[in-house]
């Protein structure tokens, strides 16, 4: 048996500039952060010249090209796997379509998984690659690069997403205290609705292929953003960047009218009042995970417990994915 895992992650600024109907043309940048939330692939060798698959449904095939999940049946094609005598297992700490890009966690530790099977030794950068092949090139998804990338490279790192398709990552260059700053103030609450990534997304593919101005015009500020929210996270001005996570809001929210509903605003603007500097929805948007960064952290929890919202205590994880078990 084998266990391999990929931290979920939270985007610091920048996010959106990572698809490539954008990159392609103007170039990206993006800082993300990985936390200690994890998808989990287990491997295991069966008895029976058959594919045994378990997730939220149940499959079992003699034809890996007959999966019906459509990462799996890219994953095995790719790395020429017939899947035969084996069992593929996942597992999640949180669910899928809450904004925490489980879905590249996913593509990454199945990718992890299904090399170490076969004895590779893969580098984080061709994992990342490999998960963006199969999700952006093989199943036509209008996603970004980024969760491929955090997930299986881990840490707190900065993104250049250039035109012609090469990713460049490097670690932040934050202090050990402004790390732990940080880590200590921002909260994630989920706000009780999930969504598709994908549905989100699409509008904002769609208006940067056409060339809508506006689409880039709006890309254009996100991006300067995340570049300021370097250099405040960087020289240690954390609550600056609080202040950014809340303009950076403001503008993604002008994106597209499923950004946002009645019940987030309220929600946003209760944590603004009590004690939050500023905050966003992480990933594509329309529901998942709020995250804000607290000048007041018990006013706010107070405040968001009064409207019924848990938290979600992580740290930063600095692994990325791994093989966690073998047997």
């Amino acid at each position: 048996m084998l266990l391999a895992r990929s931290p979920l992650r939270i985007s610091l600024g920048g996010g959106g500039t990572d698809l490539p109907s954008y990159y392609r043309q103007h170039g990206g940048f993006l800082i993300a952060a990985a936390i200690n939330k994890y998808v989990y692939i287990a491997l295991q060798r069966t008895y029976v010249p058959e594919l045994i698959i378990r997730y939220s449904k149940y499959e079992r095939v003699t034809d890996a090209g007959k999966v019906q999940h459509p990462i799996i049946r890219e994953a095995l094609a790719l790395l020429e796997n017939d899947g035969r005598y084996l069992e593929i297992t996942s597992m999640a700490d949180i669910a899928a379509g809450t904004g925490l890009g489980s879905s590249g966690s996913f593509s990454t530790a199945l990718l992890k998984a299904l090399h170490a099977w076969k004895h590779h030794l893969t580098p984080a950068e061709q994992i990342a690659a490999e998960a963006c092949e199969i999700e952006i090139d093989r199943l036509k998804e209008p996603i970004g690069k980024q969760d491929q990338y955090i997930s299986a490279l881990g840490g707190i790192t900065c993104f250049e997403f250039r035109p012609d398709d090469t990713v460049k990552a490097w670690p932040l260059a934050i202090s050990q205290d402004t790390r732990e700053e940080l880590e200590d103030n921002l909260m994630l609450f989920f706000t009780g609705y999930s969504r598709s990534a994908s549905a989100i997304l699409r509008e904002q593919d769609t208006k940067s292929k056409e060339g809508d101005a506006e689409m880039f015009n709006n890309l254009h500020f996100i991006k300067d953003l995340g570049l300021r929210s370097k250099v405040a996270l960087e020289t240690g001005a954390v609550e600056e960047f609080g202040r950014l996570m809340n303009e950076h809001w403001q503008w993604k929210r002008k994106r597209s009218p499923e950004m946002s509903n009645a019940h987030i605003d309220e929600i946003y603007g209760t944590a603004l009042a009590s004690g939050a500097v500023g905050g966003k929805l992480i990933g594509a948007g329309g529901g998942g995970f709020l995250l804000f960064y607290a000048s007041d952290k018990p006013r706010l929890l107070r405040a968001m417990r009064a409207m019924g919202l848990s938290e979600v205590r992580f740290r930063f994880d600095f692994q990325g994915t791994a093989i966690v078990f073998r047997d």
